[in-house]
């Protein structure tokens, strides 16, 4: 519709359609701006006209309503240049000429620069015409005008549905415009003036609507948030308070010269008149004209309000604000059943942008750190809500609550993760800490039964310390008439006691309601305990860890600060532009010179040894200009005589955008890799990784991942590098799953030093012996140490004398005094070259000091004598490189903290899956060093074309974009990022299905040349098809529960394929059967088991969601797209990016082609899949293993449909 909108001849009803296509894009989270980067010019006018229609009350209500909804996306993508260039008109310093004169100049007075900027703009407008005047006064005015129209909308006593709907999204659009710096540093003072928090509270809506309510309460918190709204600087508590006593001195001050009436109000204390029972009370001393005229030397303005709306104005913009973080504190971490049944908040399934929530939004910016957390603590705790209640609800469900005769609850049910409670009590509550009003403690002990399976009662037995449970009082509704209490049950009751530590903020409220409000004492009637899943209830530690963060100083390293916010692109490039090392040791980066010269295309190579072999290693010096490159190479010293000694090097030939990748990440500041499928992203990972600790060898490095799969094959690559392990570290319960009989958790890392400690003062008693030396010099490190300065250096030190006196190859060899100790090393110097073999010589006596170095690093666990001191002291000083995942860091933030934790750089491997406050936690996982954060580098790699964290609630997926990653953010930002450009996994016609989505990607050397890659698949015509299937008995998708989707037929043909492949020999773990839904998942996997589970053709590598793949590869791609009504969420383009990036040789995807053919977004890649026959080809005679070349005299069939590959299998 775009390419035809005409300025002159474009209907309303054009424009209307217009937004609505792009309301919808945002509803289906698919690209909505594109098209408007075509004809940029038009924009201007299409804007123009879209806030006509705003404004003109002629136009229906409903239409308004959209095109409100199209204005909050506008003024949320600031990113979008045609966008932005637009919405600033709107939003400017301009705006200001809505205010009052009095108004005007006192916001004037407050900065200097404002002075002169508003100076600039009243001489360029009085320098331009009549139109272009009109038409800025429009702009400038647009917002106050629609403020107006909204006020005098809320102040009729009856609304109609489409007017609250209305006014909803109004208030959203106003809350976005004012959290949003950018558009509040001009907004927020033209807000306030108008006084629409005030207006709303005193409307009709704000009493019986819920969601206007909260939106109002929202818009409250932002007017007056803790923040400088010119220079984005937070405000402190102190300065806060500052104001808010500057405000109040000013109206004492109006009041004591111009009010008689408020003398005494005047002369009095600021702290006994802030409150709002005392403002009004002085402000009901005077009649409607004096409260008039007292707005008016407060430059506060009015309209035609009424006493009661008036005085409302006065007292809200005097009194004293309460403190957000005092009331977060006060809240229960825990859920309560307010928040778990409240409609406006979590029970938000099926939301599908339909309607405004009251919810917080994860924008583009946020106005400080304050803001951030905030946000992402209300969003946290409501998502962990919404999962507690599904758990909560399926538990009580399952165990089948009944009301007996006496009015009891008795549960006929069975749940494996409840058990009824069959006595409670509150045996301890602790006193208050000093300053806080709640219990510091709440003990509790809980019996509960056992009789149950013993798998079930051993989870229950093994609840540890911090494992958080629910106490439920469960009434039910209806009675059962059969049940009797006095039946006998046909077993011995067996009892156990639990005992509990109860969330104490939520003990001091229940116990204020019973005191204050009467209402019963809730912990008589609990009579269910219910238990999550340990991986699922990490909830409280991550709100712990981020109210924690709210109530310290958080100091993020001011190279990354107001990029986390969402500004301060520019200063972060200078920044790190300033702090550019220009030399730096590329260790085992480069495999040979001419590797370096193609790695560096737009370089000038220069040898600095040219009369040498240039070999790797390789030392680089890059000029200041960039475009010269100084290569020095430098021989590794030799580390010892033996096999083992020798550095482990890398294999990888790095293309050059790897290598950009490999070197901006070594460099300080914010480094960011998108890597496509395939692109060799963790091999970029390990190698700067690597470089970081040859180069740097006092720094330490964090790595964090979102899964224990990623971190594992990352550490598992580190593992094969030049790293000494024992400066690795791996944190976690992943760490059993490491592919290694190494064990590297904190506990495996002491009990590898502790045998290390034993193997090299072994090592040192042999010395001893071999030098003669009396005594027990191996017993400790301390006299190991003793031993090494007084017997082994001094000897080295008077041989080293004589060889470099004498230069001679015999003194070499013959006054060498280690050669007893190196007999299994026997000859050592073969060479007749003096070099060499004093090169030998010096690499014996460093692997020798190296033993001693080691035990020395090794002394201190022989001082601290508890495992867990000995765990502290390696997490905290010896370890270089610590792995641990998001989740994890989350966890244990308070702890590490407390450990005295240091770190200099952070990895963040799939950081396009990772929750934006997961995320930015580990940036905080150590304390300031003299208000300042050592971290030097962060360096994220991910890629935001693939899918994004998963978020379970549609509503904070969709309305509040928590799904969006901080890696996706800083890229809409516009973060200067690395594109890796050639993958090595899929054949190239493979890659084609998904290459469309990246600027640039080719192909590796290998995809070309190896033979698995030029093969064909054996008795398949095609490497990828694209298979329709159509209904099944009349029967193509099914729905047996809501999002419950399958697909009997699809789910069938798939398998058949699967039986066709292991009858021709393909193995079972190169197969892998993927679909985009869970219920299509359990269908396959009933089918799987009763066509293969009693037979040799076994069950495929996985069967499983294209989601739950990502990340994974595999060889064969069998692809279920089950939809066959709606196309459903696979309309997001990144669900098929990584659907169809999982295979290397083979996809095979069966779908309804007339229902996905259809979709512009997916296009790209079904025109491609198109271009093939769209039933299945097959080849008879071929077997497994491929071969290359194909016999022409095999036969082709085409499969018809589910049924004729059915028979075709069986008849096999």
């Amino acid at each position: 519709m775009w390419p035809n909108y005409s300025s002159e001849n474009s209907s309303a009803e054009y424009v209307v359609s217009i937004v609505c296509m792009v309301n919808e894009k945002y509803r289906e989270a698919v690209p909505a701006w594109e098209p408007f980067k075509n004809k940029p010019e038009n924009f201007e006018y299409f804007f123009k006209q879209v806030m006509d229609l705003i404004l003109n009350e002629e136009v229906p209500l409903q239409q308004r309503t959209i095109l409100i909804i199209f204005m909050d996306h506008c003024y949320n993508s600031l990113e979008i240049d045609v966008v932005r260039s637009q919405v600033q008109r709107t939003v400017s310093l301009a705006m200001w000429q809505n205010l009052l004169p009095a108004k005007l100049r006192q916001e004037l007075k407050k900065s200097g620069k404002l002075r002169k900027a508003w100076k600039s703009i009243l001489k360029k407008d009085s320098k331009l015409n009549a139109e272009t005047k009109t038409r800025n006064d429009f702009d400038r005015s647009f917002l106050q005008t629609a403020m107006n129209k909204f006020c005098k909308m809320i102040a009729c006593k009856e609304l109609d549905k489409c007017t609250v709907e209305y006014c909803q999204w109004f208030l959203g659009l106003i809350i976005d415009l004012d959290s949003c710096l950018p558009t509040r540093r001009w907004f927020n003072t033209v807000l306030s003036d108008c006084h629409l928090v005030v207006r709303c509270m005193k409307s009709t809506l704000y009493e019986n609507d819920d969601v206007f309510t909260q939106l109002t309460k929202t818009l409250q918190m932002y007017t007056s948030f803790e923040v400088n709204d010119l220079t984005g600087e937070q405000l402190s508590k102190q300065e806060m308070m500052s104001a808010h006593y500057e405000r109040m001195s000013h109206f004492q001050r109006c009041a004591f010269s111009k009010f008689p009436k408020l003398k005494k109000f005047a002369l009095g204390s600021i702290a006994q008149l802030d409150q709002r029972k005392p403002l009004e009370r002085w402000l009901q001393e005077l009649d409607m004209v004096e409260l008039l005229k007292l707005c008016e030397e407060l430059n506060i303005k009015t309209s035609s309000d009424d006493q009661e709306t008036v005085m409302e104005m006065i007292v809200s913009f005097h009194e004293r604000r309460p403190s957000q973080l005092d009331a977060i504190n006060e809240l229960p971490l825990y859920p309560t059943e307010q928040v778990l049944w409240d409609d406006n908040l979590t029970k938000t399934e099926k939301y599908n942008m339909d309607g405004c929530l009251a919810l917080p939004k994860l924008n583009l910016q946020f106005l400080t750190l304050h803001d951030y957390l905030l946000r992402n603590y209300n969003l946290f705790r409501l998502e962990s809500a919404y999962e507690i209640r599904q758990d909560i609800e399926d538990a009580v469900y399952r165990t089948r609550p009944w009301k007996a005769e006496d009015g009891s609850c008795i549960f006929k049910g069975w749940a494996r993760m409840a058990l009824p409670i069959q006595a409670f009590n509150v045996v301890e509550v602790a006193k208050p800490n000093i300053g806080e009003a709640y219990p510091s403690q709440v003990r509790a002990d809980i019996t509960i039964t056992t009789n149950i399976s013993r798998n079930t009662r051993e989870e229950w037995e093994n609840l540890r310390k911090h494992d958080i449970c629910f106490l439920l009082a469960v009434h039910p509704l209806k009675s059962d008439q059969t049940f009797s209490k006095k039946s006998k049950l046909p077993f011995t009751e067996k009892f156990n006691v639990l005992v509990l530590w109860l969330d104490t903020n939520q003990y001091q409220a229940d116990m204020q309601s019973v005191v204050k409000e009467g209402h019963p004492d809730p912990y008589e009637s609990l009579n269910l305990i219910v238990r999550r899943k340990p991986k699922e209830n990490n909830f409280k530690a991550v709100l712990a860890t981020i109210r924690g963060l709210m109530n310290t100083q958080c100091v993020v390293p001011e190279w990354l600060h107001d990029v986390l916010l969402g500004y301060g692109l520019v200063r972060l490039i200078m920044l790190q532009w300033g702090q550019q090392i220009n030399s730096l040791d590329w260790n085992d980066t480069f495999l040979s010179f001419s590797h370096l010269r193609e790695s560096f295309p737009k370089h000038k190579v220069i040898e600095v040894e040219a009369d040498n072999e240039v070999v790797p290693p390789f030392k680089l010096h890059f000029n200041r200009e960039e475009s010269e490159i100084k290569v020095t190479s430098h021989i590794i010293p030799n580390r010892g005589p033996y096999r083992h000694n020798a550095p482990r090097r890398n294999a990888i030939k790095f293309t050059p955008t790897q290598i950009e990748a490999i070197r901006s990440g070594m460099q300080p500041g914010l480094t960011m890799v998108v890597g496509p499928p395939g692109t060799g992203k963790t091999d970029v990972a390990v190698q700067i990784i690597s470089n970081l600790y040859h180069n740097f060898p006092e720094q330490r490095t964090l790595i964090v991942t979102h899964s224990n799969q990623a971190l594992n094959q990352l550490f598992e690559k580190i593992m094969q590098l030049d790293i000494d392990e024992r400066h690795l570290l791996r944190l976690g319960h992943g760490e059993g799953q490491l592919e290694t009989e190494k064990d590297f958790s904190r506990y495996g890392r002491v009990n590898f030093v502790l045998a290390k400690r034993i193997e090299l003062l072994e090592e040192v008693g042999k010395l001893q012996s071999s030098l003669g030396v009396p005594g027990d010099v191996s017993y400790t490190c301390e006299t190991a140490s003793h031993f090494f300065l007084y017997q082994i250096l001094s000897r080295w030190e008077k041989y080293e004398r004589n060889v470099l006196q004498s230069k001679s190859l015999d003194i070499v060899k013959s006054e060498f005094p280690f050669n007893e100790f190196f007999i299994r090393a026997m000859p050592l110097f073969s060479n007749t070259d003096f070099d060499k073999n004093w090169e030998i010589a010096q690499g014996c006596f460093r692997y020798i000091r190296n033993i001693f170095t080691q035990l020395e690093e090794f002394r201190a666990f022989e001082l601290l004598r508890s495992g867990l001191d000995r765990s502290r002291y390696l997490l905290v000083k010896s370890a270089k490189i610590i792995a641990m995942t998001c989740t994890h860091a989350a966890l244990k933030r308070q702890d590490l903290t407390e450990y005295g934790f240091k770190y200099d750089n952070i990895l963040m491997e799939e950081s396009a899956q990772i929750l934006e406050i997961e995320t930015f936690i580990p940036l905080l996982l150590q304390n300031p060093m003299d208000g300042y954060n050592r971290l030097k580098r962060w360096i994220m790699i991910g890629d935001h074309h693939q899918l994004p964290p998963v978020i379970k609630n549609l509503a904070f997926q969709k309305f509040s974009n928590m799904e969006q990653s901080l890696f996706a953010r800083l890229v809409r930002l516009g973060v200067p990022t690395v594109q890796l450009d050639a993958q090595g996994r899929a054949r190239p016609s493979i890659c084609d299905l998904y290459r469309w989505r990246y600027k640039k990607l080719g192909d590796l050397p290998h995809i070309l040349a190896n033979n698995e890659y030029q093969s064909f698949n054996p008795g398949l015509v095609h490497d990828f098809q694209l298979i329709n299937v159509e209904d099944y008995m009349g029967v193509g998708e099914s729905e047996p529960n809501p999002f419950f989707y399958q697909n009997l037929a699809e789910a069938e043909y798939c398998v058949s394929l699967f039986m066709y492949m292991r009858l021709l020999g393909y193995s079972a773990n190169e197969i892998t059967i993927l679909t985009t839904y869970n219920g299509q998942k359990l269908l396959l996997r009933d089918v799987v088991r009763q066509r293969c589970g009693d037979n040799p053709l076994g069950w495929p590598s996985k069967i499983t969601t294209v989601d739950r793949f990502q990340g994974q590869q595999n060889n064969y791609i069998i692809l279920s797209l089950v939809r066959t009504k709606h196309v459903g969420h696979l309309r997001d383009v990144r669900r098929l990016i990584v659907a169809m990036s999982r295979a290397r040789l083979g996809l095979y995807a069966f779908a309804r082609v007339s229902l996905f053919s259809n979709c512009f977004e997916l296009s790209p890649a079904f025109r491609q899949l198109m271009s093939r026959p769209m039933s299945l080809g097959i080849v008879v005679g071929e077997k497994y293993p491929p071969q290359k070349l194909r016999s022409p005299e095999n036969q082709h069939i085409t499969i018809t449909d589910m049924t004729h590959m059915h028979r075709y299998v069986y008849d096999m």
